[in-house]
């Protein structure tokens, strides 16, 4: 998933602390996500998706 949101922020010249300003979802998740300690819940994949106008599918494939 982290990588997924890594593309996202690549084509739409977003960094994280924009993201997690403008979503309120903490970059100690986008950290936490990164080195695998825990997985985004559905509700922060919602935000993300809706953030990056992405269907909420986009995080789930492979």
């Amino acid at each position: 998933m982290y990588e997924k949101f890594t593309e996202l922020l690549s084509k739409t010249n977003k960094t994280s602390y924009q993201v997690a300003k403008d979503t309120g979802i903490s970059q100690t998740a986008f950290s936490n996500w990164k080195a695998g300690r825990c997985k985004p819940n559905l509700e922060s994949m919602k935000k993300l998706a809706d953030y990056f106008s992405v269907p909420i599918e986009y995080f789930l494939e492979e």
